[in-house]
């Protein structure tokens, strides 16, 4: 008994050790700045007056009674509704269309995920100057074209600002939902489609009841994990347009920035900061009831 408890102790010790670097890790990268962020919430701390004082919750309502807070709150609701809608049916119909291709399937694959490997700078400064109304391809095109009077800035006229950052969003983000359904695609059996057939299933049966219900956990995840990090974006969008023009593009991060390092309002940006924290984790607790739905009913 007494060399399996040691054993045992051993192992629970050199357990401990293998993930202490990890625990390390995710204490220092988003404990810490969880906590600071709501330390600094409750505070006047200001960028460059090096004293503060205890405001408790008047940030907080400072914040909530600001129109442009609710501005910038409604941008980041429809940049991530828009943006992960359109990277969801994009990426479904490229890995519908990839796992029905019998040959060369790995290259189209590797030509529809190039997006998806390059960083934000790369795609933000790309498509700038694409779209850029002097030198940019596209807006010379379609004036040649004529299809339109005169060059379209796309990032700063008013009319296509947002739409053209939502494109662009979609255009960088869709492969990452092409790549993980096409693989959960790969994992359906193929005799459940010949089953289906026999019990005399239309294709649209078969689809919602085969295809949809086998890769629906998948969608799910990629859902929580696309709604956390596209309202947290910032890099893309801020390096697109800068939030403008006339704050049509700011979304809750950018104006969380503007605050702390335009106005130098620390306090009042870590109050921002702790709301959108806030709100994404009720929305994340509520795509986790319905996965939890889901695999109930797959039971």
């Amino acid at each position: 008994m007494r060399t399996i408890s040691s054993k045992s102790k051993t192992l629970n010790t050199t357990g401990i050790l293998f993930i202490l670097p990890a625990v390390l890790i995710v204490i220092l990268l988003l404990i810490y700045p969880i906590l600071s962020s709501m330390y600094v919430s409750f505070t006047s701390k200001h960028l460059i007056r090096p004293r503060y004082s205890w405001v408790w919750f008047d940030n907080f309502k400072f914040v909530l009674t600001n129109a442009d807070f609710y501005i910038a709150f409604l941008n980041s609701i429809k940049w991530t509704i828009y943006s992960i809608a359109g990277q969801l049916v994009t990426g479904f119909l490229a890995a519908l269309a990839l796992n029905r291709i019998p040959k060369y399937s790995g290259f189209f694959r590797t030509l529809l995920i190039i997006p998806w490997a390059f960083p934000a700078i790369v795609i933000a400064f790309s498509w700038k100057w694409i779209l850029n109304d002097v030198y940019g391809f596209l807006p010379n095109s379609l004036t040649q074209l004529g299809l339109t009077h005169l060059n379209i800035n796309f990032l700063a006229d008013p009319a296509f600002v947002f739409g053209t950052a939502v494109f662009i969003n979609v255009w960088f983000g869709a492969p990452l939902f092409m790549v993980n359904i096409l693989s959960a695609l790969k994992t359906i059996p193929s005799d459940q489609y010949e089953a289906a057939v026999m019990d005399g299933a239309t294709s649209l049966q078969s689809f919602w009841f085969i295809t949809v219900r086998h890769i629906r956990g998948v969608i799910g995840l990629l859902l929580v994990l696309r709604t956390i990090w596209i309202f947290n974006n910032f890099d893309l969008l801020y390096l697109l347009t800068g939030g403008g023009p006339s704050d049509l593009t700011t979304t809750l991060p950018i104006f969380a920035y503007k605050t702390g390092w335009g106005m130098k309002q620390l306090g009042i940006a870590s109050a921002i900061t702790v709301i959108l924290l806030l709100f994404l984790l009720g929305i994340c607790l509520l795509y986790f009831r319905l996965l939890n739905k889901w695999e109930r009913e797959d039971r």
